[in-house]
């Protein structure tokens, strides 16, 4: 008997072998225009914005662009000493071109990132150089401001002849790159950057402590309460959720204020003076009270998800073999409860690693985080290429988180109920 014969048919005549690889295929292309909404909505909203704040985060095409002959003749020069009457004379005629086609205010807003006091010598420089003659643009250029004749504004030029650079990541940890090729730390009254990154963990680190520390309790009386009495505390741990974050941060700035109510409280109960009152605002105190409140309710409920599911019978077995209350809770109780604080803490460490409405309001200058200084360089100094490198230095430093905590711990034992 030949192998056609062998093959099995349907009622349409179609071998089963090919009529099954059609469902397959036609099954395949259901499941994908299923999911294909959440796969656009995940790319539109998540995965492209991700990729344009990693490209303008090394994207430095404008600058190349806008002075092409001062970086061609810039190849030749050290960076030691004052650049030749060559490179003037390449940037006098760059820069010409820009002060007439009125584009020369974007250059002076890039170059003064890199080097401040910029924006006033290329406005000066606009209107002198009508007048220059031909030839001599290295004395012209330097008799306009006295600033031309320092060598590190040419350097900072040249530091911005690559088209792609990663400068403005060096520049989140207050690093450069100098003339050598070596990468250095800024001037120390500079270094400010390393600071606000370092008091964004300390203030993410004690946030999340305090958080467990208030949260603990509360889910365990949700947990073992009458329902009648849990689910009344249930609704006043989730109130702030029907209250607008600006609202509860300005409550806040009454509260803690130096003729605020917990001052008033304090010189009343005569725990201090009234004219020694703490300040408690535009601070870190400030900061940490309002953020403990505002991420209270992200700690609460991944407790009490897992505190309910133990079962009461298993502290009423460790006492009646002999256990006193403190140890069974810390041999039998609190281990069970380890999934919810995991997730818990991680879950209000990363709310905290990116907060910046409550910092920005109460915690002044000592409070301010390195969100707040992202959201100054996108709002005020629009240097978003800087903001760019430093939101993914935030996120990579949350993903190291998240790594270093699946290692410790493990990611599988997280459990939200």
């Amino acid at each position: 008997m030949s192998s056609e014969t062998k093959k099995i048919l349907t009622t349409d005549g179609i071998p089963l072998e090919e009529s099954l690889k059609k469902s397959e295929r036609k099954n395949k292309i259901k499941a994908f225009l299923l999911v294909a909404p959440l796969l656009f909505f995940l790319l539109i909203t998540y995965v492209f914005p991700i990729g344009e704040m990693l490209f303008r985060s090394i994207d430095d095409r404008m600058v190349s662009k806008m002075l092409p002959k001062t970086y061609v003749a810039m190849e030749k020069w050290d960076g030691k000493e004052l650049p030749s009457e060559e490179v003037f004379e390449a940037f006098y005629l760059d820069y010409k071109i820009l002060v007439e086609n009125k584009t020369a205010g974007k250059l002076s807003t890039q170059l003064n990132y890199e080097k401040n006091g910029f924006k006033s010598v290329l406005k000066k420089l606009a209107r002198k150089q009508k007048k220059f003659t031909e030839g001599n643009y290295k004395e012209q250029i330097m008799a306009v401001h006295k600033r031309w004749r320092d060598v590190d504004y040419w350097r900072a030029i040249k530091r911005r002849a690559p088209e792609y650079s990663y400068s403005k990541y060096l520049k989140g940890i207050d690093m450069y790159e100098n003339e050598d090729g070596n990468i250095v730390q800024v001037s120390e009254d500079r270094r400010i950057h390393r600071i606000l990154w370092t008091r964004t963990l300390e203030v993410a680190f004690f946030v999340t402590v305090f958080c467990f520390l208030m949260a603990y309790p509360i889910a365990y009386l949700l947990a073992t309460l009458p329902m009648k009495y849990s689910n009344l505390l249930m609704i006043c741990v989730l109130l702030p959720f029907w209250t607008s974050l600006l609202v509860r941060t300005a409550s806040w700035m009454i509260l803690l204020q130096q003729q605020g109510i917990v001052n008033d409280f304090f010189v009343f109960t005569g725990l201090v003076a009234d004219d020694n009152r703490p300040e408690m605002m535009y601070n870190k105190t400030g900061t940490y009270v309002a953020m403990t409140q505002i991420l209270l309710p992200f700690m609460v409920l991944p407790l009490y998800s897992v505190m309910k599911t133990i079962s009461p019978s298993l502290m009423r077995a460790g006492k009646s073999l002999g256990g006193t209350p403190f140890v069974t809770f810390f041999k039998i109780y609190f281990p069970l409860t380890i999934p919810g604080i995991g997730a818990g803490c991680l879950l209000v460490f990363i709310l905290a690693i990116g907060y910046y409405i409550t910092p920005a309001l109460v915690g002044g200058a000592s409070g301010t985080l390195i969100s707040n200084q992202i959201a100054f360089h996108m709002k005020s100094t629009l240097d978003w290429s800087f903001a760019s490198a430093m939101g993914l230095m935030l996120l990579a430093g949350v993903l190291a988180v998240y790594w270093v905590y699946n290692k410790l711990v493990g990611i599988d034992n997280i459990k939200l109920g």
